[in-house]
């Protein structure tokens, strides 16, 4: 018999949960095989619509697809979709033989017994899960009559984000076949006039590009792809299964008055304030460069090269400071330096012999690099923090909450910090609220070979100031979403939403008030539009989900329960809701979450049959990586089904398809690892030689079988 045996796995630290999976396909085994569930299916989508409306960076996308069971018996079809990470979805429904089913947005712990119901018959039940760097994936299937039809429709909304000058929807259409009737409809309406319009992504390339219309008129702007069926087959990513890819509308705004474009309605206003005539604020910048081993390899030439880059758009009057850290903390320089020739050069060469080692104080490298800051203010200048990282603090001051207390008390308030999570293995969670308890974000950086793009994107967000202590005034304005912006920077943009108190508009004004030099105007003037109410609750939502983050005891239960009020009210799926999808009576409900960052999907995995074996190790008592030294068996917390078993020369040669992260194997009896796979890739094959590690997770047949 012949057997493969795929196993992922994942770095396990002292602070981390870990989810292991192995999957097993043994060819010609009875009740084992693998299935392409495209192949042979007996349904067909006749009619895919994707209609997105977009007024004032607001946007509403409907995705509609039709679906016909073609044969004589009932059989189950499945709806599948990608919908952006930062969007809202806000509405689901099914449509069977006249008969509608309405998604229902619920408090998630009121669905938690459905989903767990639903889990302990095998089911996967939370139908959304995270995809990549900007996606989630939405899931559910039905059972359809013979020869019967059903439409599946679901709404999402988001506010599209200002980054570099530009505003950017993102419709992502993979079918899973082709299409008859296949269309994206996209219509703008921006009062103060749309200033450019183009149409990026895989979907607008080679033949695709024919099916592409666009028409921009002042204000108003559609968009319109109907690929034929014979089109659909012919993008990069696209083949016999259809399309397969994303279609990126790329645009911007007039700017007519440094004020910005001030919109109300129904007693709801959103101000945008996106000034661009404004002088550069030079700028103060300190980069902490986490040098620990666990940056091996790619994850340090990537950040070495991305450093070297940023150091060139450095403007000559602009100081920085460089800080690398492992177990202890190194400066390049005690004192921050202006950008001219010949410090960027010795910069550059500092930057190109930063290499990984020891473990992670991140604890000291923030401080040292706060009081860098603190000790060379310059009038009339921006400071700001950037650290990346791409793990836990290990050494030094290793309690989270200490840390986080600590870096707030020494920045005070005076400048943003920035943290950048490199991987998926970082601890995400730790990082975003650092960032945000200190005016900054925290954005994950993803492994890949763009990485150090990701990280020179960054910075370019942030490398040109044009305000500091921006507050936002608004005479007559109640329930304002964030007022207090630390730092307003070129290409990006200011919004602010609220309600105007007793709906008197002529009482109301707005006023901002910044350390820099704003040009005075005739005050602006409100203009009406209809989706202001909406965009106001969106963007409400948002900032009190980050305020939780940094909430704790009961301001974070008081934060928690009003943004959950808005949530079921406008019928929002987020992390404190979810959407219990009704089905026809006899079939099971299913619960959609919206994902955390990071979070992993849970469920079958797609494109096989029969038995997938997962395990959870618990978080309590898991030890660190230097006790795997001295254990030639460890089993995990109770509770967990893992053990660890340590076999040397079990193999001549075993393959390990690396589905997830690295892995650190320790030998068993020298104080060394004898492998430390940094370099796995994804879904790549490494080959293992002398000593072997192997995985106590098969039943003793199976494993009688592959030895």
């Amino acid at each position: 018999m012949h057997v493969i045996v795929t196993v992922c796995f994942c770095v396990v630290t002292s602070a981390q949960m870990c989810l292991l999976t192995t999957v097993l396909d043994v060819q010609r085994a009875q009740g084992w095989r693998a299935q392409d569930p495209l192949k042979n299916r007996d349904w067909d989508i006749y009619s895919f619509h994707v209609n997105s409306t977009v007024t004032s960076r607001y946007a509403t996308t409907i995705i509609t697809s039709r679906v016909a069971n073609r044969i004589d018996q009932s059989q189950e079809i499945e709806f599948h979709v990608k919908i952006p990470k930062m969007a809202f979805i806000s509405k689901f429904k099914m449509t069977i033989e006249g008969q509608t089913y309405d998604g229902v947005v619920k408090q998630k712990e009121e669905a938690q017994q459905q989903y767990t119901q639903a889990v302990s018959r095998g089911q996967s039940a939370g139908i959304v899960s995270s995809v990549g760097r900007t996606l989630e994936e939405f899931k559910t299937s039905v059972t359809v009559a013979a020869l019967s039809k059903v439409t599946f429709e679901l709404t999402y909304e988001e506010l599209l984000k200002r980054r570099l000058g530009k505003y950017e929807l993102l419709i992502h259409a993979r079918p899973m076949q082709p299409v008859a009737d296949f269309k994206i409809d996209v219509y703008i309406n921006e009062r103060p006039g749309i200033n450019f319009l183009e149409i990026k992504g895989g979907l607008s390339t080679k033949e695709l590009a024919k099916a592409i219309t666009k028409t921009h008129a002042s204000s108003e702007a559609w968009v319109h792809f109907y690929p034929s069926k014979e089109q659909q087959s012919q993008c990069d990513s696209c083949g016999e299964q259809g399309l397969n890819g994303d279609l990126v509308i790329v645009y911007d705004v007039h700017r007519n008055t440094s004020m910005g474009e001030l919109k109300e309605s129904k007693g709801y206003f959103v101000h945008h304030f996106a000034p661009s005539d404004l002088p550069r604020i030079p700028k103060n910048v300190v980069f902490i460069i986490d040098r620990s081993g666990s940056m091996h390899g790619r994850k340090m030439e990537q950040t070495r090269e991305a450093l070297l880059k940023i150091l060139v758009d450095l403007a000559e009057d602009d100081h920085f400071g460089l800080i690398t850290f492992d177990y202890s903390v190194s400066t390049w320089k005690k004192e921050l330096l202006p950008a001219n020739q010949q410090n960027l050069e010795a910069a550059k060469s500092f930057a190109r012999h930063i290499h990984d080692r020891g473990a992670t104080d991140i604890n000291a490298a923030v401080l040292e690099g706060t009081a860098m800051l603190n000790r060379n203010p310059r009038e009339g200048s921006a400071s700001l923090l950037i650290l990346l990282t791409d793990g836990d603090p290990t050494t030094g001051e290793t309690n989270l909450e200490k840390i986080h207390k600590n870096v707030k008390e020494a920045i005070g308030k005076k400048f943003p910090l920035y943290c950048l999570g490199f991987g998926m293995d970082v601890n995400f969670e730790f990082l975003e609220k650092m960032a945000l308890e200190n005016s900054g974000v925290g954005r994950r950086i993803y492994e890949d070979s763009d990485a150090a793009l990701q990280l020179q994107g960054f910075y370019e967000e942030v490398a040109t100031p044009l305000l500091t202590d921006v507050q936002m005034v608004y005479v007559g304005g109640a329930n304002l979403t964030q007022t207090n912006f630390s730092q307003y920077y070129n290409g990006s943009e200011i919004v602010v939403s609220g309600q105007i108190t007793d709906n008197n508009i002529e009482t109301f004004t707005a006023e901002v008030i910044a350390t820099s030099t704003i040009p005075t105007d005739e005050p602006i003037e409100a203009r009406p539009d209809s989706h202001i109410q909406r965009l106001w609750a969106y963007l409400t939502v948002k900032q009190l989900l980050d305020k939780e983050v940094q909430s704790s005891g009961k301001a974070k239960e008081k934060v928690k329960k009003e943004a959950l009020d808005l949530c079921l009210k406008y019928g929002f799926v987020t992390p404190l809701t979810s959407m219990v999808v009704t089905k026809p009576q006899g079939e099971a409900s299913q619960v959609a979450h919206k994902p955390k960052e990071g979070e992993k999907p849970s469920g079958p995995m797609p494109g096989f049959s029969g038995p997938r074996f997962s395990f959870m190790s618990g978080q309590a008592g898991y030890p660190g990586e230097q006790n795997y030294h001295h254990q030639r068996k460890h089993t995990s917390t109770p509770g967990s089904q893992l053990v660890f078993q340590f076999i040397p020369k079990v193999f001549n040669v075993f393959e390990i398809r690396a589905l997830c992260r690295p892995v650190k194997f320790f030998h068993t009896d020298l104080n060394k690892p004898f492998l430390y796979g940094s370099r796995f890739v994804h879904r790549g094959i490494i080959a293992l030689k002398q000593e072997r590690a192997f995985l106590k997770l098969l039943p003793q047949s199976w494993k009688h079988r592959i030895v």
